[in-house]
């Protein structure tokens, strides 16, 4: 083979340089062509690249001046970008079988940034074609074909309004006490954050009248992978996954609390309502049992209510209690309530919390305290009722009791549960604690009403920076 080497080449006359005969073709050896008709082709000018036919299907590294089609039926793809890349360098890429969005395409930094951010890039919009450019060591590899970055993502975070706002560090959070939306205008992305964490606390139930059951704690629901401390009281009931946001709005219900019981057989306790976000319903509490009532029994919910003695038979047996957790969750949302006691002495159970049943009525004329709530950090808010370092939620109300004398008044659990009347009405839960109704006394010449269960509360978590 011959080779000519020259440092110009010259027209003879005029500025056109003519190079072959018509109909040869000149190959440069780069790869770029420049055909009889003068068309040039893969020349590897800035910002364009020559399109790969043979469909990419598995993980492979990008060679500078090329583009790819990329097929993710068969699962995720990541494309390395060509290492130590120089300045116009240029790589695209474009979905074959639209589905990035099922299946998406990682772009592999190797060891270049990409918009000016040194995290891999995640494409993950059905049909996209995305040409990237390499500017400098400063911006890296830069989008070019629509001139938005945000068609290669980087790292995205949640971007979302309603209730109220606070912040913790990295993380927002969103207080629900009454009825709402929570509008999600920017979902994030998994290279940022794009996980919602939640606590949905139910209304709960009313207490029962004249030594009547403690009503049981609105159903308890939450998940927040990214707490701490690792241990806290309330852990055992963490479910294992958070929400996924999606760009929309999530109407909030926050559950009322059931009322108590009046001495008089047509005003028997009520039921705690339920509280929903996303997918989440937390069912109410259930009613403390009224002693007049013929079944004597506390009512199911999320945290079953007490039982009543009217509900015994031969002294020494115990009225039924409401089961809890109903209908059922993973991890349970409430507890059983507590049994009644008949024999020498009449009292009722106290209802069931988050994390401890009811206690049943000891041998005696006073009831059962109300079972413990469940208590979070205050990474979480600072609403609920304070208890150490942790803040309460859905305690279960104490049981009435019966005598001729005082009575001792039976606590209701942690995280706001009423406690019983002891010689008096029971007491009401408070406001967004979820907790049950207190049991009113029968003190006699006395009867007095049970107390009202506490609303429910919504709170929503989520990391908004880095």
């Amino acid at each position: 083979m011959s080779e000519v080497k020259v440092n110009k080449i010259s027209p003879r006359s005029g500025t056109t340089v003519t190079l072959g005969d018509s109909g040869d073709t000149f190959t440069i050896p780069s790869g770029a062509t420049i055909n009889n008709q003068g068309t040039a082709t893969n020349f590897g000018a800035t910002g364009s690249a020559s399109w790969v036919t043979t469909v990419k299907t598995g993980d492979f590294t990008a060679v500078a001046g090329e583009g790819y089609f990329v097929n993710t039926t068969s699962g995720a793809i990541t494309v390395t970008l060509p290492a130590s890349p120089s300045a116009g360098a240029v790589v695209a890429v474009k979905d074959y079988a639209n589905t990035f969005d099922t299946n998406a395409v990682t772009l592999g930094r190797n060891g270049s940034n990409i918009g000016g951010q040194a995290l891999d890039s995640t494409i993950s919009t059905e049909g996209l074609a995305v040409t990237l450019v390499f500017v400098d060591a400063t911006k890296g590899w830069l989008v070019t074909d629509s001139g938005l970055q945000n068609e290669a993502p980087g790292p995205l975070y949640i971007t979302a309004s309603g209730g109220t706002p606070t912040t913790d560090g990295d993380f927002k959070i969103h207080t629900f006490t009454g009825p709402g939306t929570f509008s999600v205008s920017c979902a994030g992305n998994a290279s940022g954050n794009n996980q919602i964490e939640y606590l949905v606390v139910a209304g709960g139930g009313g207490g029962g009248a004249s030594y009547g059951g403690g009503a049981g704690a609105g159903g308890f629901r939450f998940a927040s992978p990214s707490i701490s401390p690792l241990t806290y009281p309330a852990k055992p009931l963490a479910a294992p996954t958070s929400i996924t946001a999606t760009a929309q709005t999530y109407p909030i219900a926050i559950g009322a609390g059931g009322a108590g019981s009046a001495n008089n057989p047509s005003a028997d306790s009520k039921v705690g309502s339920v509280s929903t976000f996303s997918t989440i319903t937390s069912t109410g509490g259930g009613a403390g049992a009224y002693t007049i009532a013929a079944s004597g029994g506390g009512s199911p919910g999320g945290s079953g209510g007490g039982g009543s003695v009217s509900g015994s038979g031969a002294p020494g047996s115990a009225g039924t209690t409401g089961t809890g957790n109903t209908p059922p969750t993973s991890p349970a949302q409430g507890t059983n309530g507590g049994l009644a006691y008949c024999g020498g002495g009449y009292s009722s159970g106290g209802g069931g919390g988050a994390i401890q049943a009811g206690v049943p009525s000891p041998n005696g004329n006073c009831g059962g305290q109300g079972g413990d709530g469940g208590g979070l950090p205050t990474a979480f808010g600072s609403n609920g009722v304070p208890c150490g370092s942790y803040r309460y939620y859905a305690g279960g109300g104490g049981g009435g009791g019966h005598s001729s004398g005082g009575l001792n008044v039976k606590a209701g659990g942690k995280g706001g549960g009423g406690d019983s009347g002891g010689s008096g009405a029971g007491q009401n839960s408070p406001a967004n604690s979820g907790g049950g109704g207190g049991g009113g006394s029968n003190q006699q010449p006395f009867n007095y009403n049970g107390g009202t269960g506490g609303s429910g509360i919504v709170v929503i978590r989520y990391k908004f920076q880095n």
